[in-house]
C-alpha cells in the first residue's frame, strides 16, 4: 500500500516582522503567543497532524529562539520533574513529538518565498512536501486544514494549494487563481497572478499560507526570475509549474486569522481566549463585564 502522508514539511521563519517592531527587534514573529502557544507552534502541529516527520525550518538572524523552542531544555524539564510537575513537563516535552526530527537552514538574504523553499530542496529530494507560513493561523473546524489538503493530495496526486475567497478589494494582497470546479471544495487551477489590482483579479479565490507541492516546483524555483524587489516568488514558479502538471487549489473549511497583521493577531487571541480549555470561561466573563 503506498503511503500517501506528507512526511516533510517547511517552515519560511527568516522574515524580519517589521508590522510587530519593537516586539520584534529581537524576538522572531513567530514567537508571538496566542494565548500560551507561539505561532509556530501551531503551525507544526498542523503539520504533525498531516503526517510530517521532518520539519525543515528556513531561518535568519534572529530566529534562535525558534531553535531554542523546539530543542530539548535539559534543566527545565529536570527541575518539573523534580517538583513534580507531570503536567507541564509534558507540555514542555511535546512541542516536538517522538520520531519527528527538525532542520535548520539559513536564507543568507532576504530573496523572496520562492528562494526560502528552494532552500529546502536538498533536504527534500524527491518528495512532496508541504510549506506552512506561521503568520496564517487557521482553525480548521475539527481537521486541520494541511489534513484537509493532504486527504486531497491522497486522492489526485496533485499540488494543492490552500485557498480562500476575499473581499475583490483585497485581491492585490495574495496570489489568486483563475479555477475550474472538480468537486464543491477543489478547483483545478487555469492561472495564477501574484496579487493583482482588483480589476485585473482573475477571481476572488486567494491563496494562503498552506501548500502541498510536488517535488517539480525545485525545477521552476531554479529557473524563475526575480521579480522588481529582487525576489523570487513562489507564486511565480506555480504558474510555470502549471504548463507541466495539474495544480489543485482546496477551498478549506475553517477560519483564517492573518497574524501577520495586528488586528489579525488580535482577533486570533480574542477567540482563542475564548475558547482555551482552562481560561475559556473566565476570559468570556471578564468580556462580558467589559463589553456586554
Amino acid at each position: 500500500m503506498t503511503d500517501h502522508r506528507i512526511k516533510k514539511a517547511v517552515f519560511p521563519v527568516a522574515g524580519l516582522g517589521t508590522r510587530f517592531l519593537p516586539a520584534t527587534k529581537a524576538s522572531p514573529k513567530e514567537m508571538l503567543p496566542i494565548v500560551d502557544r507561539p505561532l509556530i507552534q501551531y503551525a507544526v502541529d498542523e503539520a504533525v497532524a498531516a503526517g510530517a516527520e521532518t520539519l525543515i525550518f528556513i531561518t535568519g538572524r534572529t530566529k534562535r529562539a525558534i531553535e531554542d523552542h523546539f530543542d530539548k531544555a535539559y534543566e527545565l524539564e529536570a527541575e518539573l520533574e523534580q517538583k513534580q510537575k507531570h503536567e507541564m513537563l509534558e507540555l514542555v516535552r511535546s512541542t516536538v513529538p517522538d520520531g519527528v526530527h527538525c532542520i535548520y537552514i539559513r536564507q543568507g538574504e532576504a530573496l523572496g518565498l520562492g528562494h526560502a523553499v528552494y532552500c529546502a530542496r536538498a533536504v527534500i529530494g524527491d518528495e512532496p512536501f508541504s510549506v506552512l507560513l506561521a503568520d496564517d493561523l487557521i482553525d480548521g473546524n475539527g481537521q486541520a486544514v494541511l489534513c484537509q489538503m493532504a486527504e486531497q493530495y491522497a486522492e489526485h496526486h496533485n499540488s494543492v494549494l490552500g485557498v480562500e475567497r476575499v473581499p475583490r478589494e483585497e485581491t492585490h494582497k495574495y496570489g489568486v487563481v483563475s479555477a475550474e470546479p472538480v468537486t464543491d471544495d477543489l478547483f483545478a487551477v487555469n492561472s495564477i497572478v501574484e496579487k493583482p489590482a482588483p480589476e485585473e483579479a482573475p477571481s476572488n479565490l486567494a491563496v494562503v499560507g498552506r501548500y502541498i507541492l510536488t517535488p517539480g516546483i525545485f525545477d521552476e524555483l531554479a529557473q524563475t526570475a526575480p521579480d522588481a524587489k529582487g525576489e523570487i516568488q513562489l507564486t511565480d514558479a506555480i504558474a510555470s509549474l502549471l504548463q507541466k502538471e495539474r495544480v489543485l487549489v482546496h477551498e478549506f473549511s475553517g477560519r483564517r486569522y492573518d497574524c501577520g497583521s495586528k488586528l489579525g493577531y488580535l482577533e486570533a487571541m480574542l477567540d482563542y481566549g475564548l475558547k482555551h480549555p482552562e481560561l475559556g470561561p473566565a476570559f468570556r466573563d471578564y468580556v462580558k463585564s467589559r463589553f456586554g
